[in-house]
């Protein structure tokens, strides 16, 4: 045998070690995108108007993908309705729909624009993607015709779906998902007749996709962790902030906390709405993250990722969440309890009337164990613990079991569960649990100015929060977000 040909398996051996080595981690990115949006109509706009709006962001949105691919970045996510807005009516929004065909047909747009009929959306992002060697992951809009064989079939005889795409670093369509769980208003969009768990793999991971409210339910995004096994979730979102817990950088950062997953989220950025917050979260906590109310300028945030975060080292070990707080005597040192309102729901309070000590305050089968030492007790601010045992029903139905230590924005404890941004008061120690009857808990720390708190602070193997050494920063809010599926 010739001494090349001897050589040959042992290089291509070698090369696949280094391929599987380059693999354990990777490079991804996500952009804020402040939104060019549409001038308010009842009736639609012509096609090319549509278009021309839409390349306006894809114009934003090119030299956000270039510049992420000139850093390394093996994948990007956008934001929804990224690419024409919001709040249309279902005429309205149709010129701005495109058909989006199953990524079964093997399909890249950039080199075979017409095959589908005019898609010069997914063209443009598909040569995104080929021309900068990334995954580009954009929310735009589907359109499928039916009629009256079908019962379901609008009037208007199409389907409009919120829908999600991903082109792979060769400008092929390699995933399509239709967004299950409509927020309120989304009038303009049908769902799907069945929720959709849709994934793929690529060479540094497994990613599933789903879209803003689906996060907080449990088809399709807890079963794309929890039965299919994705390392990393791609998240485009139009999230509007509701403090002191529904803020998107502590929600999205908790959740990939408490499902053991890599969490890119991608929001967009209206400052008048309240919508801000996008980050790149590892289970361990934020890579990075970026919340910013003052200005109307987009972000591109840029992080390594474990490929496969349940391998990591660094991977949080399992919890029983409600292990420590069901083995604990009620701790009765402050018996005054009040009511408050967080987001129409009606929580517990207690107040922390002491500078340490230990509190506990239930709601119906849900008790709520603090124990504290602050830095310093503030006679100007006021902390409270409290808890939340219920169904919300505002924008949704989905059962809640919350924990949660937060800052008033005042001393009048009327004020309560308010939104606040600010505090003065640091923490030395804290260990929050709760009786949670449910094992899909997210934790998050807030810190004043609505910073998130990585490395900081741990959940143990029997479900207490606790934080590593004095905080920081002043503290916003300490939460344990439960959501009890099967009681929706």
């Amino acid at each position: 045998m010739p001494p090349s040909q001897a050589l040959l398996p042992a290089v291509v051996f070698a090369l696949a070690a280094l391929q599987a080595l380059a693999s354990d981690t990777f490079t991804a990115a996500v952009y804020e995108h402040a939104v060019i949006l549409p001038h308010a109509t009842q009736e639609p706009v012509s096609p090319s108007d549509a278009l021309a709006l839409m390349n306006k962001n894809m114009d934003v949105l090119e030299g956000a993908i270039r510049k992420a691919a000139q850093q390394g970045a093996r994948i990007i996510v956008t934001p929804e309705d990224g690419i024409y807005g919001w709040q249309f009516t279902r005429e309205a929004i149709y010129p701005y729909l495109e058909d989006i065909p199953d990524p079964a047909v093997n399909w890249i747009p950039c080199t075979d624009p017409s095959r589908f009929g005019p898609a010069p959306v997914q063209e443009r992002l598909s040569c995104m993607a080929r021309n900068n060697s990334i995954y580009v992951v954009a929310n735009i809009g589907d359109k499928k015709p039916c009629d009256s064989s079908d019962p379901s079939c609008p009037r208007d005889g199409r389907y409009h779906y919120n829908t999600d795409v991903v082109f792979d670093a060769q400008g092929k369509l390699v995933a399509r998902y239709h967004k299950y769980n409509l927020f309120l208003g989304e009038n303009q969009f049908n769902y799907p007749k069945e929720p959709e768990a849709v994934t793929f793999e690529t060479p540094f991971g497994k990613f599933g996709i789903f879209t803003c409210f689906d996060i907080l339910f449990y088809e399709p995004a807890v079963v794309l962790v929890s039965k299919m096994q994705v390392d990393t979730v791609l998240f485009p979102t139009a999230w509007m902030n509701v403090l002191p817990f529904l803020t998107a950088v502590q929600i999205h950062s908790a959740w990939a906390m408490g499902m053991g997953v890599n969490v890119l989220a991608a929001n967009t950025h209206n400052t008048s709405k309240e919508m801000t917050g996008s980050g790149i979260y590892a289970p361990a906590g934020a890579r990075t993250y970026s919340y910013n109310m003052k200005t109307e300028d987009g972000h591109l945030l840029i992080a390594e990722l474990d490929a496969h975060p349940r391998l990591s080292p660094a991977s949080p070990p399992a919890v029983s969440w409600n292990s420590y707080a069901l083995s604990v005597e009620r701790f009765s040192q402050n018996d005054h309890e009040f009511t408050g309102i967080i987001f129409e729901d009606l929580f517990t309070f207690t107040e922390l009337t002491k500078p340490g000590g230990s509190l506990t305050v239930c709601q119906k089968d849900l008790c709520c164990h603090l124990s504290y030492k602050m830095a310093e007790k503030r006679d100007d601010e006021v902390y409270v613990l409290g808890a939340f045992d219920g169904l919300h029903v505002i924008e949704g139905q989905y059962y809640l079991q919350i924990c949660s230590l937060l800052k008033c924005p005042n001393t009048n404890l009327s004020t309560c569960g308010q939104p606040v941004e600010m505090a003065q008061t640091k923490f030395e120690m804290f260990s929050l649990s709760g009786t949670f009857g449910t094992s899909y808990v997210f934790p998050e720390v807030l810190y004043s100015g609505v910073q998130l708190a990585p490395g900081e602070f741990e959940v143990l193997a029997d479900g207490r929060l606790i934080n590593r050494s004095t905080t920081s920063k002043p503290v916003l809010s300490v939460t344990l977000f439960g959501r009890w599926y099967e009681k929706d």
